[in-house]
């Protein structure tokens, strides 16, 4: 399956300004990122998407390819989306969407979310780990509930599943899966995607991963084991980044 990675990357952080131009061990963030997603060779192109020329003229200056796009996108899926679009790229059968602040990002999440499309089972397709059901009470972090087949039925940043009864809690710790925030799409899925109108549950929980579950369509959750690392939103999560990159560029950590 010809895949074509889209790396969405904005100037409006306002917990960390001015963030994908911010340095990683030397570079701009958004090429860390960009440098990732080519090392772990599951695409056959990888494009950054920004509507700052900015961040375009950093991207090129290191090698990286990059497309300007409208400033007025919602959201990242919906830049990656106007990039999908395009005649010259109409030849790619899947595409997948890594966020610019995730230097650290699972290969195995990307490569599980590819998968998923890959198969034909799924239009969509998105990765989740395993997790301590600690988490259940951290409104910051997603969770994602899915059948046997691997479908997602539910995300929320409440604690699902809910554990009612204390004589159940075996059953539970199996079941609490934290989302990780890639997602592989079709091209004509992600079309039919930011195509659909806001949907309640979206406003809501503040997910967009609901407005395609909502309108039926199915989404494929690869299940992965490794350690996973989070992005980077503030200055410790830079700073910290910063200490740890030598060691995970190196696949220590």
């Amino acid at each position: 399956m010809k895949t074509l990675a889209v790396i969405p990357a904005r100037l409006g952080a306002t917990r960390l300004p001015r963030k994908p131009l911010r340095l990683l061990a030397g570079l701009p963030l958004v090429v860390r990122v960009w440098e990732r997603v080519r090392a772990m060779d599951v695409a056959d192109r990888c494009i950054v998407a920004t509507d700052s020329v900015e961040v375009a003229e950093a991207v090129a200056a290191h090698g990286g390819e990059v497309i300007l796009t409208r400033a007025d996108h919602p959201s990242g899926t919906d830049r990656v989306a106007e990039v999908a679009a395009r005649r010259d790229l109409a030849g790619f059968d899947a595409v997948v969407n890594v966020q610019g602040d995730e230097p650290f990002v699972s290969a195995a999440a990307v490569r599980g979310a590819v998968r998923m499309v890959a198969s034909g089972a799924f239009a969509l397709g998105t990765a989740a780990v395993a997790a301590s059901p600690s988490i259940q009470q951290n409104p910051n972090i997603v969770k994602v509930v899915a059948a046997d087949d691997g479908r997602a039925m539910y995300f929320s940043r409440a604690a699902v599943p809910f554990l009612r009864e204390r004589d159940d809690a075996a059953l539970l710790g199996a079941r609490v899966w934290q989302h990780l925030g890639v997602y592989a799409y079709t091209r004509a899925a992600l079309a039919r995607w930011v195509a659909l109108p806001a949907h309640p549950l979206e406003q809501i929980e503040r997910l967009e991963q609901l407005r395609p579950l909502a309108a039926g369509m199915a989404m494929g959750v690869s299940l992965i084991t490794e350690p996973v690392r989070g992005g980077i939103d503030t200055e410790e999560d830079l700073d910290r980044a910063n200490t740890e990159w030598s060691d995970f560029s190196r696949g220590q950590i």
